[in-house]
């Protein structure tokens, strides 16, 4: 071998070499870029997935709060139906009492309302031919003093009757002690129907 075939080979070796390292040190920087692709890929699928796993949990949240307040309403709902449905008949119950025994009821809403004790008392039309002029003559007895009067006025109530002292009325009828009762009773079934709501929220 002559000295120009020995350079010549020495000059090819050279290249192979350094043609492997460049290839070696290419292959090295793909395997890294690789890793940090997936990598980044395996993050922001995780980011993904932690996304989504909050909202569902956020939306499932909402939901249930939805649900609950929804349960809260139909439940007062039923509960002031049940309400109604109860003093109507305590209603019913009330005007259909014997004749004494109605008349000392209501000789006992106007003595107990009475302010002066001087007021006039106002019934309906059928409460006061039925009952006016006892009624008023028990509230007296029990006032221990004469000073009510029968009203000629009526009124369109449904029992009870309504006080009258100058421009001041005092309305002991049914209906409005009923509704003011009732209307305390549904108060007091939303404060514990919604203060329930979300109690169950945390238990759950």
């Amino acid at each position: 071998m002559n000295g120009i075939e020995k350079i010549t080979q020495r000059i090819e070796a050279d290249a192979r070499a350094e043609a492997g390292g460049i290839l070696a040190d290419a292959r090295r920087r793909a395997e890294a870029l690789c890793a940090s692709y997936e990598a980044r890929a395996r993050r922001e699928a995780r980011e993904i997935l932690d996304r989504g796993e909050k909202e569902a949990a956020a939306r499932e949240a909402r939901l249930a709060t939805a649900a609950r307040a929804e349960a809260g309403k139909r439940a007062l709902g039923a509960k002031q139906e049940l309400l109604d449905r109860a003093f109507e008949e305590a209603l019913a119950r009330l005007t259909a009492l014997p004749d004494g025994a109605y008349a000392a009821l209501l000789a006992d809403l106007a003595a107990r309302a009475a302010v002066t004790g001087r007021e006039a008392v106002i019934f309906s039309p059928g409460d006061r031919t039925r009952v006016g002029a006892q009624a008023v003559a028990a509230a007296n007895k029990k006032l221990g003093r004469g000073g009510l009067t029968l009203s000629g006025e009526t009124r369109p109530l449904r029992g009870g009757c309504i006080l009258r002292g100058g421009a001041v009325e005092i309305n002991c009828a049914f209906e409005a002690l009923a509704r003011q009762v009732r209307e305390e009773a549904a108060a007091e079934a939303a404060k514990i129907l919604f203060a329930e709501a979300p109690r169950n929220g945390r238990e759950g």
